[in-house]
């Protein structure tokens, strides 16, 4: 067993089932509500992204047979811990007191979901030494994602941004970054959704978020960006922060990305440098500008990448280890972005919608603002008129990745 950990789940949280906002009366998100959403991740979606990862890769009958035994726990039996020589297996003690030995539909949506994609890190040998060692598992995902036709002809629209108004091409590359995590790779994986048609925000704080940025670049703090994706969703966000690096809206950016391959398409240092070697070589003369820019930023200090652990844990923001909390409290703006983010941010936890954002994010120690396209039920900070008008629909808008929200703490 490894060293205990040097921060653990807030005090005032006895088990990670709590969850930050205006109050904790909302009930907490668990799969084991048939024809719930959480229900269909656990027993439609990983189903087939097991099946994917096992096509992907040429695994031996050790990792195949520990992936399967893993699908059939976590639909049926119970959640068992780490074994004694996992390099976090104190945490994850930690992490899950109470919920050991239960099934795994009783644990919260947010904590068993990210539980799973550790175990699938273990099954496939990522932590074990070993051929399998290190090897990211959805690592094929990601490279035909990155290297499709899809990202040329979207990179090739850099190319006409540069005439545009200073309004409008920031408008335009936030809109960008928002809409990029519309479907990310485990949804078009596990859904079959190739992209939305009948897109709409659900709030529009985009006038807000950019006079966030115009401030955050007065006081010489630095943007802290907190990524979801890699790929086609990566990209657009380090366009973003070129623009943001290059108009003088921040004087340094922080992107966080994930340590270890988590939830199939969130970024790593590994996913950055890959997005970054795709604007550099591309046909597009304003991405391989932007992606030479950026390179020279990461040399110089402008751009700086970090990760923490607490970036694979299944908790809340609300419990940031304290040395995340100050990075977080030193920046001018923190721009959380995508589905699981939001969740983390805000709270897995069936909130009336009409909740104010304001609320629900107090706790963060930074203004904030929060780009995501909604995949999951979680969702506050809505007028009473567009819930009604969504709920009118008869369309379950809150997971099929069709509207999305750009909305911003008012303290930014």
């Amino acid at each position: 067993m490894s060293k205990p950990s040097a921060w653990q789940p807030n005090p005032s949280s006895p088990n990670p089932s709590r969850a930050p906002g205006p109050s904790n009366a909302a009930p907490v998100i668990r799969s084991g509500v048939r024809g719930s959403f959480a229900h269909g991740v656990f027993h439609e979606r990983h189903p087939k992204l097991v099946r994917q990862v096992l096509d992907a890769l040429p695994y031996g009958p050790r990792e195949r047979a520990a992936v399967e035994r893993l699908l059939v726990e976590s639909t049926t039996g119970v959640l068992e811990p780490l074994g004694a020589d996992a390099p976090d297996g104190t945490r994850w003690l930690a992490w899950g007191e109470g919920l050991w030995g239960r099934p795994w539909a009783e644990a919260p949506f947010l904590w068993a979901e990210s539980y799973f994609y550790r175990r699938l890190l273990e099954a496939t040998g990522y932590f074990r030494p070993g051929v399998w060692q290190g090897v990211d598992p959805f690592a094929p995902f990601k490279a035909a994602e990155l290297g499709g036709p899809a990202v040329d002809e979207e990179l090739a629209a850099l190319d006409g941004l540069d005439g545009l108004p200073e309004d409008r091409r920031a408008k335009a590359l936030v809109s960008s970054a928002l809409w990029g995590n519309r479907a990310d790779l485990s949804f078009r994986i596990t859904a079959g959704a190739q992209g939305a048609t009948a897109s709409d925000l659900a709030a529009d704080d985009g006038a807000l978020l950019r006079a966030a940025l115009e401030r955050a670049g007065s006081t010489g703090g630095p943007v802290c960006v907190v990524a979801d994706n890699a790929g086609r969703e990566l990209l657009p966000d380090l366009v973003l922060i070129d623009h943001l690096l290059a108009h003088g809206l921040a004087a340094r950016v922080v992107l966080y990305v994930k340590p270890q391959p988590y939830f199939v398409s969130d970024a790593t240092m590994a996913d950055v440098l890959a997005a970054l070697g795709r604007l550099r070589t591309a046909s597009s003369p304003a991405a391989g500008a932007v992606g030479g820019r950026l390179w020279r930023a990461l040399g110089g200090g402008e751009l700086v990448v970090r990760t923490h652990p607490f970036f694979c844990a299944p908790l809340p923001f609300h419990d940031l280890p304290a040395d995340l909390r100050a990075e977080f409290a030193g920046a001018a703006l923190t721009i959380v972005k995508g589905d699981l983010n939001y969740r983390r941010l805000v709270g897995d936890r069936l909130w009336p919608p009409t909740t104010p954002f304001a609320e629900a994010v107090g706790h963060f120690p930074s203004a904030v603002a929060a780009l995501r396209t909604l995949k999951s039920d979680v969702i506050v900070g809505l007028d009473a008129a567009t819930v009604a008008r969504l709920d009118g629909t008869g369309t379950p808008w809150r997971t099929d990745g069709r509207h999305a929200v750009v909305q911003v703490d008012p303290r930014a």
